[in-house]
């Protein structure tokens, strides 16, 4: 008996350290794939001319309404000509073209057509505002103010700073005499907000028409964090290489109706708010999906020992991982497909029993899943006849592919972000809604969605939310950020290609 104990001890005592050198191994050969780039410092704007240039765009409410009937074309209209008179450089030496009525596509021609373009995206269309919400505003959401150091309004964050950042660098480029190998494609849509069918997808048929391949695409997206990354102190600038799909669904419970003082057991809100409790408790599966190993790839070994160690041996640490990473909002939505109940719909009087009920589940689906098994997730875990269940056909949209960062593409956009941002740490990640990127994917393998907003924990509610703003310095630093970009992707020559 004592042989027997002491060969198990020896047995786990031998365990333990094939574990330990396991986990020390893998700690050491976890090294950085950050890269060390001389920063740019050839680019001089100017500053309050650029504000004052996307202080202006939000005054024009470009607002894509669920209901396309309430969309005002003539802000579209009046917002295309604020442009032309804006940059006139770019609109004398690009070709400009209106897609599906209101969508602009403009291309600077390359000198080498040998060379497959590169299409820069934005999109010129914001979110309403909440109705009820509007005095929380501190300056009015459409008034484009400038004041405290940023500028404020509605698109300041998405997706204005994008597009006028893009048009900015294009206009300076312009004036410094610059001539791209490589033709460079604007694509700016109208209707991202509400899907981009009439928008993107429509500059994607007609770049299609014409046999157009892209380079690569980088469209909005993910941006430089600082904060809200667990165990990371210095910024990350976030390139996103993939994003999540879209489905919602709709759930429908159905009864006699009747007098409030003779209910069923169940009335159908109860039954529908038992259904929605069992979707809430019981969420879609963590895990860890491409795009999120390649993000703890790249941070990991940019953490101290004790949580490299961590990052480097998930197959080990991947429980305490997903739970530390659960346990909020902004990081949970990168593990796992998001359920969020987002309409709930019954009762016409405090005394009648409604003879239905109806709710809308919406659903951002992570690599790995698919429309498919949310439905069949949500049907196993309400598992009740009394509650229809139905995709709703609107909008929906499977997970994108994943883009590739071995590609050298992934590299200019890595060494670009260095230029500008020397301080940051960058990652490939997941985008957490749907973006025009998707439309883009019949025309390049490359999608990446990144711009280089500056966002800590207390700006996320800003996006969609009330009192949206951006930094005068953040605003001049996106505008760097599309002049190297550009540079560095159109200089063909100087990349051997």
């Amino acid at each position: 008996m004592k042989k027997a104990l002491v060969a198990i001890c020896i047995c786990l005592t031998l365990l333990v350290f094939i574990v330990l050198a396991v986990v020390l191994i893998r700690t050491a050969l976890f090294k950085s794939k950050q890269v060390q780039m001389e920063p740019a410092q050839d680019v001089i704007i100017n500053g309050k001319k650029a504000a004052d240039h996307l202080a202006h765009s939000i005054r024009f409410q470009t607002i894509s309404f669920q209901d396309r009937s309430q969309i005002n074309g003539e802000e579209f209209l009046a917002f295309h000509q604020y442009l032309e008179k804006t940059f006139p450089q770019v609109h004398s030496s690009l070709q400009k073209e209106v897609i599906g009525n209101f969508s602009l596509l403009y291309t600077w021609k390359g000198q080498n057509t040998d060379l497959k373009p590169i299409l820069l995206a934005a999109h010129m269309d914001v979110v309403p505002i909440e109705l009820g919400t509007e005095g929380e505003w501190i300056y009015p959401p459409f008034e484009g103010r400038i004041a405290d150091g940023f500028i404020w309004g509605r698109g300041a964050m998405d997706d204005k700073a994008s597009l006028l950042g893009i048009l900015e660098a294009v206009e300076w480029l312009l004036l410094k005499g610059f001539q791209p190998q490589r033709t460079i494609c604007l694509a700016f849509g109208h209707d991202e907000e509400i899907g981009g069918m009439e928008g993107a997808s429509e500059i994607v048929s007609h770049l299609q028409s014409r046999g157009v391949e892209l380079e690569y695409v980088n469209d909005e997206g993910l941006v430089i964090v600082n904060g809200i990354m667990p165990g990371v102190t210095q910024p990350v600038a976030m390139v996103g290489i993939a994003e999540k799909g879209f489905l919602s669904i709709e759930l429908i419970a159905g009864g006699e109706g009747g007098h409030s003082s003779m209910p069923s057991q169940k009335t159908v809100i109860g039954i529908l708010s038992t259904a929605i409790h069992k979707l809430e408790a019981n969420q879609m599966t963590a895990k860890f999906a491409a795009p999120v190993e390649l993000m703890f790839d790249y941070v990991g070994p940019e953490m101290k020992f004790l949580m490299r160690m961590v990052f480097a041996n998930r197959w080990l640490f991947g429980g305490m991982i997903k739970k530390q990473l659960a346990s909020s909002p902004a990081t949970n939505a990168t593990i796992r497909t998001i359920t969020a109940a987002t309409v709930f719909q019954g009762g016409i009087k405090e005394n009648v029993l409604p003879k239905k009920a109806r709710a809308v589940v919406n659903f951002r689906i992570l690599t790995g899943d698919s429309i498919s098994s949310v439905i069949e997730h949500v049907r196993q875990t309400i598992d009740d006849p009394r509650v229809k269940i139905r995709p709703l056909e609107s909008f929906f949209v499977e997970p994108s592919p994943v883009s590739d960062t071995d590609s050298p593409n992934f590299d200019i956009l890595q060494q670009t972000i260095c230029q500008v941002f020397p301080e940051v740490t960058i990652a490939p990640g997941v985008m957490l809604g749907a973006s025009d990127s998707r439309h883009y994917a019949k025309l390049s393998k490359d999608i990446y969605r990144f711009c280089p907003m500056r966002l800590g924990p207390d700006d996320l509610s800003r996006i969609h939310g009330t009192n949206e703003r951006i930094s005068l310095e953040n605003y001049e630093e996106i505008i760097k950020f599309y002049i190297q970009l550009i540079r560095n992707s159109a200089d063909a020559i100087s990349r051997g290609n």
